[in-house]
């Protein structure tokens, strides 16, 4: 039997501030943005940058504490796995999206400009919420969050 494996680990910044919705069911579910810089060296010898952007989608109590603590250019690692899904837009046409979900959000640097948290004494944060209640394995075919064709994320 062949392995299967779906991770992926992102460090980047924010480019936006989290969006954060509930499913008509109230589970929370957050949309990130996130920049990835990398530098390599072209064909030419010439020390090139390049800029990679990623949607990240956030459940449960994770994505609530990502909308109340991160801000656009916050620092973040995430970890994850891929996701494609397809759904339709009002006006019927077809659009399919790859996006990031999260199983884990670590905060990076701190939210204020001394690179603390707040209400930690001084102290940096650097960890994020790993709590999984509310997080769905698969997105639940009864709050129309799907991976089907007739799904979609409200946003």
């Amino acid at each position: 039997m062949a392995a299967n494996l779906n991770k992926v680990f992102l460090m980047g910044n924010l480019t936006r501030d989290p969006e954060l919705k509930f499913t008509p069911q109230g589970t929370a579910v957050a949309k990130l943005g996130i920049a990835v810089n990398r530098q390599f060296k072209g064909s030419d010898g010439e020390l090139k940058k390049q800029t990679d952007f990623f949607n990240i989608v956030v459940w449960g109590k994770r994505g609530e504490n990502c909308s109340k603590y991160l801000t656009k250019g916050r620092p973040v690692f995430v970890e994850g796995r891929l996701q494609t899904r397809t759904y339709e837009t009002q006006d019927k046409q077809k659009r399919t999206v790859t996006e990031i979900v999260a199983d884990n959000v670590q905060f990076l640097g701190g939210n204020t400009p001394g690179g603390t948290a707040p209400g930690t004494g001084g102290a940096p944060r650097s960890g994020g919420f790993g709590d999984d209640s509310g997080v769905p394995e698969e997105f639940p075919a009864d709050t129309g969050f799907s991976d089907g064709p007739d799904g979609g994320v409200p946003f």
